[in-house]
């Protein structure tokens, strides 16, 4: 059936139709340790977010809320439960698909927990000298390094001090001598990444940073935190920019040691996190002050 009559209005402007695309999705992480690894810089990220309280020289973490701290504890909890359990059905496949010669090693929680902060370093948030002197105005690089040291030890003291609010309801199950709870090696994980953050902004802000780029000084400065120097300083060689085989095992010993450090307050339910919240905070200090004096002795040294 045809129409009999002209069309003699104006044409409607309509627009040709769009093609409908997908909306854009975050890529997701190809592997439970590398989700747990995402789950530890945002962590990180979320309790340096906020500045310090009052903004006084020595200023107080962003630790302070307590809350932040037990969400991205309780967030990397979950992670890192997620990645222990991807890690123990990959081994179990690898075993039964090859005979028992070639079945995959053990592993220790300090070699699993280190291969998680391998791959946490290169995401953490390590501000540079200008970042940092913009955060700190008005005070000159040595008082912006004690202000870093005395801000990070005491979040370090309240990540320890938050885990005891956890119940340690799941453990490592390694064929190894150490069974240990998994918000132990979350704290365990989560300490060690802010400090790396620190000891990160602390060659940053001397002057002294690692080369390359993010990757590769993410790498030095995990170096550095496993050795306990500066990347490079009195008595070292080179400029340590890879985490070598020799640095993996480094790297396993000082994740392991920190872990069995926690076991006198871990059980049976963490009781005593306070303790080994000021625990955590000496070290944190401590270890500042030595990769500063590391710092300071080469930079004389040099100039």
């Amino acid at each position: 059936m045809t129409d009999a009559y002209d069309r003699t209005g104006a044409a409607r402007d309509v627009p040709p139709p769009r093609p409908v695309t997908a909306p854009a999705v975050e890529p997701e992480e190809a592997t439970p340790l590398a989700r747990a690894a995402r789950a530890v810089a945002d962590a990180v990220g979320g309790l340096l977010a906020a500045p310090p309280a009052g903004s006084p020289p020595a200023g107080s973490p962003p630790g302070d809320d307590a809350g932040s701290i037990s969400a991205g504890l309780k967030d990397v909890l979950g992670a890192l439960a997620g990645a222990v359990a991807g890690d123990r059905a990959a081994r179990r496949e690898r075993r039964d698909a090859g005979t028992a010669a070639g079945a995959p090693p053990s592993r220790s929680p300090g070699a699993f927990l280190g291969d998680l902060l391998s791959a946490a370093a290169p995401r953490l948030p390590i501000r540079d000298r200008a970042r940092l002197r913009q955060a700190y105005p008005g005070l000159d690089d040595d008082e912006i390094a004690q202000a870093l040291i005395a801000r990070y030890g005491r979040l370090t003291a309240a990540v320890g001090a938050a885990t005891g609010g956890l119940a340690a309801v799941q453990w490592f199950a390694t064929p190894s001598l150490l069974a240990l709870p998994l918000e132990l090696g979350a704290e365990t994980v989560l300490v060690a990444a802010v400090e790396i953050v620190l000891l990160g902004e602390l060659h940053e802000l001397t002057g002294r940073p690692a080369p390359g780029d993010a990757r590769a000084r993410a790498a030095a400065y995990l170096t550095s935190w496993s050795e306990q120097h500066a990347v490079e300083g009195p008595g070292r060689g080179g400029l340590v920019t890879a985490v070598t085989s020799v640095g993996i095992r480094s790297l396993s010993r000082r994740m392991g040691r920190r872990l069995t450090r926690g076991l006198p307050v871990a059980a049976p339910f963490l009781v005593g996190a306070a303790l080994a919240g000021r625990s955590n905070r000496r070290a944190t200090e401590n270890l500042g002050q030595r990769v500063l004096g590391d710092l300071r002795i080469h930079r004389g040294g040099r100039g």
